[in-house]
């Protein structure tokens, strides 16, 4: 048991921080009584402790100072007022995992003096545990840590591991950032129904279908999209007259560009964390 005689401490209770203890007390791999959430909001510590009955606190110092493992579940502009008062109190601590976008190894392992130090960039559908990870660690991370970091972040869904950080930058802006590309893409499908004359609810329901059915057989199908894009494209039918408009109004481009966005933003992040 990675975990066994462990205490984990949330820094950051808030959407991630809350699913990564969801996503453990879910599979069982930790007790409520060895996790301990930070947070300055009031209000949620008190409805995490309600939900899950964890420890909480207001103060990061107590939650990290009594933990094996902490988790940085904080916004890139927050991380060095939250690193700040922890430097020199979390250097024997077995793991530091970090998901702020753009922040990178060396900045934490600098802020914190500590090189056992783990980096990922998960996505939304962790709140469920459908999720995708990417995550990478300092060489000073061993196996036992390794372990320990992907058993966490496998409470979000699932976890790819790299060994180059640079990866990182390229996961926040595909996979961390992706969900609101799909949410966008459903949103402009269901308004189209609208349009047509379906009902909203009636609308929605045929798209998330679609979108859900799709997905599944997808990945069921383990067949390369444009394999599955052309079973559905008959010549000269609808499919066909929908793709040509899309394809015509550079729909690829702009979604790369789009990505590419992202990309660059996350750099300037990491940037400004020097």
């Amino acid at each position: 048991m990675v975990f066994e005689n462990k205490t984990l401490a949330v820094i950051g209770a808030g959407v991630m921080g809350n699913a990564i203890i969801q996503g453990l007390l879910r599979k069982q791999a930790m007790s409520p009584e060895n996790i301990i959430a930070a947070d300055p909001n009031r209000e949620t510590l008190e409805a995490l402790q309600g939900t899950h009955h964890i420890h909480v606190t207001s103060d990061n110092l107590e939650a990290a100072s009594s933990a094996n493992l902490i988790v940085l579940s904080v916004k890139p502009q927050a991380m060095e007022k939250v690193m700040q008062p922890l430097r020199g109190h979390v250097d024997r601590t077995e793991l530091i995992l970090s998901i702020a976008a753009g922040v990178s190894l060396h900045t934490i392992t600098s802020g914190l003096l500590n090189s056992r130090v783990a980096r990922a960039m998960p996505n939304t559908p962790g709140q469920i545990g459908q999720g995708v990870t990417v995550w990478t660690a300092t060489t000073d991370v061993k196996d036992t840590q390794l372990e320990q970091a992907q058993r966490l972040l496998g409470a979000l869904g699932k976890e790819i591991h790299v060994d180059d950080e640079r990866f990182l930058d390229m996961a926040t802006a595909l996979s961390g950032t992706g969900p609101a590309y799909i949410f966008l893409f459903m949103e402009a499908l269901i308004d189209a129904g609208v349009y047509m004359g379906f009902s909203r609810r009636v609308a929605q329901e045929l798209v998330l279908q679609t979108m859900r059915g799709s997905v599944e057989y997808a990945l069921n199908s383990g067949l390369h999209p444009a394999v599955l894009r052309n079973q559905v494209t008959s010549p000269g039918g609808t499919t066909a007259s929908a793709l040509y408009e899309m394809e015509k109004g550079r729909l690829r481009t702009i979604v790369s560009d789009a990505i590419w966005a992202a990309y660059r933003r996350a750099h300037e992040l990491g940037e400004d964390q020097l």
